[in-house]
């Protein structure tokens, strides 16, 4: 029997493994978990039991059997053999870390913990040497023994990668420039970065962190008027970014007089010298990056890294209105958010080396930080898309991430796409019978991509996501039953939903391991408490596990910069960040997100009227691609602007007896009509008031974007602006409305 032991180089990969986990488990005085067998160790027991059982079976086979002609004997080996390999290849089902029925556990207070804490203590780091962005980098450093960090690559090349170690000495150059050229090693010095995701951003970054400084991400969607805010507000005298065409405006607006605190510009990419001449005319010193590493190298100053508590990033949000404010986040926060996904994953997914994730989601925003800080925690890669969100699949199956993190809005195109390829009714059935027969093995923790449905429907989806990603997550806005469904059973990865905001470092609950029902956001994570307070004005009680979810815990952030008041209106005297969003507990431990406090008016009978809630419901009208639902204190209805779906109106019209080109379409009054009787009866199925229906509603081609200034760069509706935008049009339909 000792040949079936396996080599000595398996078992000591597997007992490392092992005594990483139970490490990790001793620092943070937890219990060892129920299983210490990783998904790949348990497949390795499950075959050598396998084995063991066959080679057993062989003997009684021999013993019972050996009288059979020869052809029934390979008949029986063969289906032997067939059914040894079913068993060993079989994959395992998902570790579940409770019980799915409850998923949360209520504490003193009324607020509610997740099941990943053994006890109501928080959880502030997961590793005890990457408590902060420094320790986390240099801890991947140590786990990858100095493997591939960052990657990058041009159209039609293969990623080529720069190593830990190099972008660890890149930062620490970097940073002595910073000092050399008059910054302190303290977080109360800033510097602006002002690029796209890039290697160089990632450097620009820790170089702030290897020397206790603080990164204030600059980013165009925000606007001219907002960055000039930003620089001026956070005192800016350093701005790294990545083309000489920002470096202009940020040189124009200096020569206006607009942002006289900037000093120095250093830049990524190659510039000339009308730009460094126009710069030395206003003060401004213009540095290419390479420049400002060699200067640092040659006056190279020992690190000096952070705290936990210190400052870390200052993340400006944009908002819906009024100027952007700045969530002053620590490494503390950082740290704890990321523990709270490790904890959450630990049994069935924590990242090694070996794990590639795809940056494209923008880096100024803490969903993008927070994935990037879990992968560097464990020592895995990250590489850049190209720049072009269009080349993103030529990217996807070039890189073939492992890890995936994912917005609606991008998942919602990929739903749309495969839905409308299927265009005949035998492959619309065929693939509602493949989301139906795989989701069934979702539903009992089977996570694979080689069953048949794959292989005959799924492979080329999987493919143009590179084909071996192991876990997606989506957050940042809310996604559709249906789409959240399709993926979970198409993909053969697990899938799993976030919710959180910029001022809780990113998130705050997450969907378990297991949990693979949707319309919730998962559970609290075990950095933070969640509950829910009362919202009188809108009848949401918490005694009914309703009302405005509130958050505490080491992730949430210190306050906005230099905005005393603001931060006083989300934070209270106890540490809660209040969210704006309304939340209900279900029966299961999940939280459901049902409303927003916010962006609330009172129609003129005195009605309140939650637009977001009445647009989330009309969104499910197949021939509606977005919808922009419009009030005001004067008036007694609702009416609405729809953005039609280009792919489903043309059909949609055809049955309706109409043609014409989609500018056409949006003008034909059957076809308004049509749309808006199909929202009325949504409206009313999902239970709205009469009130709370649209009674009229204009069709606008153009879809609502970040770069025509109707959304915020999280994706959100800009309410003012689009009030503003569509001012005509909104007041030809009430001019239309028996009120």
């Amino acid at each position: 029997m000792d040949s079936l032991k396996p080599p000595c180089p398996l078992r000591n990969w597997a007992v490392r493994e092992d005594r990483q986990r139970l490490v990790c488990q001793e620092e943070l005085g937890a219990k060892k978990p129920r299983s210490l067998e990783a998904p790949r160790d348990a497949a390795t027991s499950q075959g050598l039991n396998s084995l063991l059982l066959f080679t057993k079976m062989l003997f009684i086979f021999n013993f019972l059997f050996s009288p059979l002609p020869t052809p029934a004997l390979i008949c029986i080996l063969t289906f032997g053999a067939a059914i040894f390999l079913w068993l060993i290849n079989r994959p395992p089902p998902v570790l579940l870390i409770t019980d799915l029925d409850n998923q949360s556990v209520g504490i003193e207070g009324g607020a509610r913990r997740g099941p990943c804490q053994e006890n109501n203590d928080l959880i502030h780091y997961y590793y005890s040497d990457a408590r902060t962005m420094y320790e986390i980098f240099q801890r991947g450093l140590m786990v990858s023994e100095n493997g591939p960090c960052l990657g990058y690559r041009k159209p039609n090349q293969p990623y080529k990668w720069l190593s830990y170690k190099q972008v660890s000495d890149r930062a620490e150059y970097l940073g002595s420039c910073l000092l050399h050229k008059g910054y302190k090693p303290s977080p109360d010095q800033f510097v602006g970065i002002f690029a796209q995701n890039r290697p160089e951003w990632i450097i620009s970054e820790l170089a702030c962190y290897t020397y206790s400084m603080v990164a204030v991400p600059l980013y165009d969607t925000l606007g001219a008027e907002a960055i000039i805010y930003i620089i001026n507000k956070a005192d800016i005298a350093t701005v790294i970014c990545d083309t000489p065409q920002k470096a202009s405006v940020l040189i124009g607006n200096v020569e206006k007089g607009l942002i006289p605190g900037l000093k120095m510009v250093i830049l990524m990419d190659p510039f000339d010298d009308n730009l460094k001449q126009r710069g030395e005319k206003t003060g401004v010193e213009i540095l290419a990056l390479s420049d400002a590493e060699n200067l640092g190298k040659e006056n190279f100053s020992k690190p000096v890294p952070p705290k936990p508590e210190d400052l870390s990033i200052i993340c400006f949000t944009s908002g819906t209105t009024g100027d952007p404010k700045g969530a002053m986040i620590t490494h503390e926060n950082i740290a704890s958010d990321v523990a709270g996904f490790l904890k959450c994953m630990e049994h069935n997914f924590v990242p090694s080396p070996n794990d590639v994730t795809i940056s494209y989601l923008p880096l100024a925003h803490m969903f993008e930080r927070i994935v990037q800080a879990t992968i560097y925690s464990c020592g895995a890669r990250v590489g850049f898309f190209q720049g072009d969100i269009r080349l993103l699949p030529d990217d996807m199956k070039t890189l073939k991430p492992t890890v995936f993190p994912a917005v609606p809005r991008l998942l919602n195109r990929l739903y749309d796409k495969v839905q409308n390829e299927a265009k005949t009714p035998l492959k619309k059935f065929f693939l509602n019978l493949a989301i139906a027969r795989k989701f069934e093995e979702v539903k009992r923790g089977i996570i694979r991509r080689d069953s048949f449905w794959d292989k005959v429907i799924f492979a080329k989806i999987q493919d143009n996501l590179g084909g071996k990603v192991r876990i997606m997550v989506t957050g940042a806005a809310p996604i559709s039953s249906p789409v959240l469904t399709f993926l979970r059973a198409a993909m053969g990865c697990a899938v799993h939903e976030a919710y959180g905001q910029t001022e809780c470092t990113g998130g705050c609950t997450f969907t378990l391991p297991g949990d693979w029902t949707s319309g919730h956001v998962g559970t609290p994570m075990a950095c933070n408490y969640v509950k829910l307070e009362d919202v009188v004005d809108m009848n949401y009680f918490s005694a009914n596990n309703e009302g405005e979810i509130c958050i505490k815990g080491p992730n949430v952030f210190k306050g906005y910069l230099k905005e005393p008041e603001k931060t006083q209106e989300v934070l209270d005297n106890d540490g809660w960040l209040h969210t704006g969003d309304i939340g209900r507990w279900l029966p299961n431990g999940t939280l459901k997100i049902i409303d927003r406090k916010k962006n609330i008016f009172k129609l003129a009978q005195g009605e309140y009227i939650a637009p977001e809630k009445i647009e989330n419901i009309y969104i499910r009208s197949r021939q509606v691609l977005q919808i922009f639902v419009h009030g005001e204190s004067l008036r007694s209805s609702l009416v609405g602007v729809v953005v039609p779906d280009p792919d489903v109106l043309p059909s949609f019209a055809n049955k309706l007896g109409v043609k014409g080109s989609l500018e056409e379409l949006c003008e034909n009054q059957v076809i308004k009509e049509a749309i808006l009787e199909d929202l009325q009866k949504i409206g009313k199925e999902s239970g709205l008031k009469s009130f709370e229906q649209v009674k009229d509603i204009f069709l606008h081609l153009e879809p609502f974007s970040i770069e025509n200034g109707l959304l915020t760069p999280t994706l959100k509706a800009k309410r003012a602006e689009l009030s503003k935008y569509f001012r005509t049009q909104i007041d030809s339909l009430y001019g239309t409305i028996q009120e």
